[in-house]
């Protein structure tokens, strides 16, 4: 039957972090540092907003670019957070950020196209890039520059053929962000070498030490700029699917004749539960955000702690909740680590490597579990690294 598959879906790798989500599910008193997902429950008052809209039937499909007042709603949002601004008309409610990217690869990729991917970087870009017809180029980000593109990189590795980059940050799996003065060192290539830009923002309520800069807002960079962004993070609403894009008219245009086609809309539900979380939100200053984004940045404290204590030099992440540390100095690679550790200790980390081959001595892991279940991790990690220095 193989010859009835897309040789594109073929040759695709299996993702790098599923594998451990399926062994650590069947594991007795494991404990998981890999799912990339909010612990807390979506608050009541946005489920609320749900069980009514069911409760009223509103349960046919919305219009295809979604709620009319959602999509006011997430214009003021971007607005009055993030100083961005796109009008409702060019705002397209997604099942997921996900959606979101997918939806801009087809969009905007032709074949032959290059797509300038940061190494490290989210599992999905590279998948979503091949799918598309167009050829991932990844670009080495480092830890001394903080894991974020730079202009010397970008210059680099474009090519004729380079035609977008995507700028994800803060940045899953390093915690690395760009400021703003970064963000302006980089449009001069951008804007010499006619580039778009695919921004991908899920993260941009979860940084930590001041507030996310949207290359969106400088001058000049919305209208060659594709934001995605979502609720699942910051809200704490995974499940429920739900994100949004907005893009520059004509990419609008074909963003939405897709979306049309492959999705109709995002789930009705949803959409009224996102919109309670924006409504309240602006009455009360997102308190609900700022309340789960300071309980992470009491756990992104204590594991880079632990990490650098002991001996696993840690970059100190100022966004999303993740630790990405180096096991160099164990002498194991980060694939070896996740795979040795699961089976001594029972805890599960993402081998780095499964966000580009930069990551080969690294391993990535969540703290959006509790503090109780880090500390136990850690005991568990600070045993299993002392046992590998003595065997070696």
């Amino acid at each position: 039957m193989r010859n009835f598959v897309n040789h594109r879906a073929e040759t695709l790798k299996p993702s790098g972090i599923r594998k451990f989500f399926d062994i650590v599910s069947e594991m007795k008193d494991a404990i998981s540092l890999g799912v990339g997902e909010p612990d807390f429950v979506t608050p009541w008052h946005i489920r609320n907003a749900a069980i009514r809209s069911v409760q009223r039937g509103y349960t046919q499909y919305t219009g295809n670019r979604g709620l009319p007042k959602l999509r006011e709603a997430i214009a003021r949002y971007l607005e009055e957070r993030f100083a961005v601004q796109y009008p409702p008309e060019n705002i397209i409610v997604t099942v997921g950020a996900s959606e979101g990217i997918d939806l801009v690869m087809r969009a905007v990729c032709e074949p032959g196209d290059e797509i300038l991917v940061p190494d490290p970087g989210y599992v999905s870009y590279v998948p979503a890039v091949q799918l598309s017809g167009a050829t991932p180029v990844p670009v080495h980000c480092v830890q001394e520059d903080g894991f974020i593109f730079t202009p010397e990189k970008l210059e680099a590795a474009i090519t004729p053929k380079t035609k977008a980059l995507i700028l994800p940050y803060p940045n899953n799996p390093t915690g690395g962000i760009m400021t703003r003065a970064q963000l302006e060192a980089i449009v001069p290539v951008i804007e010499k070498h006619d580039l778009l830009v695919i921004s991908d923002e899920i993260y941009a309520e979860l940084t930590y030490g001041g507030r996310h800069v949207s290359i969106a807002s400088l001058p000049g960079m919305k209208e060659r700029t594709v934001l995605i962004n979502g609720f699942s993070k910051a809200f704490a609403m995974t499940g429920w699917r739900i994100g949004f894009v907005c893009a520059p008219p004509a990419i609008d245009e074909a963003l939405f004749k897709i979306h049309q086609y492959v999705i109709m809309c995002a789930p009705t539900a949803s959409q009224y539960a996102a919109l309670e979380g924006l409504t309240d939100g602006f009455t009360d200053g997102f308190a609900v955000v700022e309340s789960m984004r300071d309980e992470y940045d009491k756990r992104r404290r204590f594991m880079v702690d632990f990490f650098n204590g002991c001996g696993l030099s840690c970059f100190e992440p100022r966004g999303a909740f993740y630790v990405y540390p180096s096991v160099e100095s164990t002498g194991l690679s980060g694939e070896a680590f996740a795979n040795e550790l699961l089976r001594a200790e029972k805890v599960a980390v993402v081998p780095g490597d499964a966000f580009g081959e930069a990551g080969k001595d690294h391993v990535r892991c969540s703290y959006a579990t509790s503090l109780a279940n880090l500390r136990e991790a850690a005991a568990r990690i600070e045993k299993f690294v002392n046992s590998v220095c003595k065997r070696g």
